[in-house]
């Protein structure tokens, strides 16, 4: 544990936008999550809705810094081949 006051308060700063980041994480996983299970049952509509929430998440999350502009890029891509695939 830092003595110093800065350095104190640079541990606390970390450890907020460490739980910040997370979360984001988290929700963008979720909303790839549900693109993909919405698009195994077969729902093209909802998985479509779901695309673009997914796809939003993603850009928000890139936004905020959390991902990197190219992963956020990759996993647009990836996501929408996907989506192109199965519903050809």
């Amino acid at each position: 544990m830092p003595n110093i006051k800065s350095a104190m308060k640079r541990v606390e700063l970390t450890r907020i936008r460490t739980l910040r980041n997370k979360a984001i994480k988290s929700s963008v996983k979720t909303a790839i999550k549900k693109f993909r299970t919405a698009l195994e049952q077969g729902d093209n509509h909802n998985a479509a809705v779901n695309l673009r929430q997914a796809i939003r998440a993603i850009d928000k999350a890139v936004t905020k810094g959390v991902l990197h502009p190219n992963t956020a890029a990759r996993k647009k891509s990836s996501l929408q081949r996907y989506f192109n695939k199965t519903t050809a």
